[in-house]
């Protein structure tokens, strides 16, 4: 393990999270090879799933609210013909209708229904708190969960190969899809409400997601490369690199970046703009993150220190 003195530097790691592994699986062994506990996730991946996890080290850990609110793009498969207890394919089978006569022209029009800004329910088994208790172990142990319809944006949703096969001696479809999806979007309720718009009752059997914000797979590194690098520095993206590849970006001027620094504020650059914005010193550091939704710029948090 690293000693103390080559400890990682405080930035982005974008791992490829393998399947069957939690996401907090991925975040403990991250704090062993970059030598913190200081590591955080932006965004949960179910353990079926693989793909980008953004991970945060050291300071990084802050800008990890901001991008849990990124939007996202995923590859999956669809199971039409069978609905199941979680949405997917790790779930007892609830029912099993079949898919027999589904064709490509049904599945193109029940998918223009999912697209767009839509009214969505998220998944039973979802980390939904309802009275105190996480949604998942509430049905599990039974009881049924009725979770209100929260208002999601699918902005892509396209249709891939189908393929007619046999489960369980039911006739099923498999539908690869791609989707680009707002924060709190669950593919899996995608998969159900699919299913239940053709009459057939579906699920995930395969999830993928190959962005987060600005982070892509191409940026992701598998974990047994990061385990053979131990000892050697992680190949985190710097902090201020990360915050300028995932947010919209305001450069300083001197005065201003020490004003934030000591906490007062400055003018909005764009008043009015939506979500956070990275404002950069003159050198390039990472001063702050900012709401600009009004006349006066709000600091949402201070990375950089007023000079002295």
């Amino acid at each position: 393990m690293p000693t103390s003195a080559e400890a990682t530097p405080d930035g982005v790691l974008v791992v490829d999270k393998p399947q069957d592994w939690t996401s907090h699986d991925v975040v403990a062994r991250a704090r062993r090879l970059c030598a913190t506990r200081k590591v955080g996730h932006a965004g949960t991946l179910d353990p079926m799933a693989t793909g980008v996890l953004v991970l945060g080290v050291g300071r990084a850990t802050r800008l990890l609210t901001f991008l849990v609110g990124a939007d996202k793009d995923y590859t999956a498969t669809v199971r039409l013909g069978q609905s199941t207890l979680t949405d997917d394919a790790e779930g007892e089978v609830t029912a099993a209708s079949g898919a027999a006569g589904v064709d490509r022209a049904a599945v193109e029009r029940a998918v223009a229904g999912l697209t767009g800004d839509i009214e969505q329910v998220p998944s039973a088994v979802s980390a939904i708190k309802v009275k105190g208790q996480r949604s998942y172990h509430r049905v599990r142990s039974g009881e049924a969960v009725d979770l209100p319809p929260r208002p999601v944006t699918v902005a892509r949703f396209a249709v891939g190969d189908l393929r007619e096969t046999v489960a369980a001696g039911t006739p099923v479809l498999d539908v690869d899809i791609e989707v680009t999806v707002s924060s709190g979007t669950y593919v899996r309720a995608l998969a159900r409400d699919l299913g239940q718009a053709l009459g057939t009752g579906g699920h995930l059997t395969a999830l993928r997601r190959t962005r987060v914000g600005g982070f892509a797979l191409a940026d992701a590194h598998v974990l047994a490369d990061l385990e053979a690098r131990q000892g050697s520095p992680m190949p985190v993206v710097p902090l201020a690199t990360a915050a300028r590849a995932a947010f919209p970006a305001r450069d300083l001027t001197g005065e201003e970046a020490t004003a934030l620094g000591y906490g007062q504020k400055v003018p909005s650059e764009q008043r009015g703009r939506p979500g956070p914005v990275a404002a950069f010193a003159p050198d390039g550091t990472l001063v702050a993150m900012l709401d600009e939704a009004g006349a006066t710029a709000r600091s949402l948090v201070v990375f950089a220190p007023a000079s002295s």
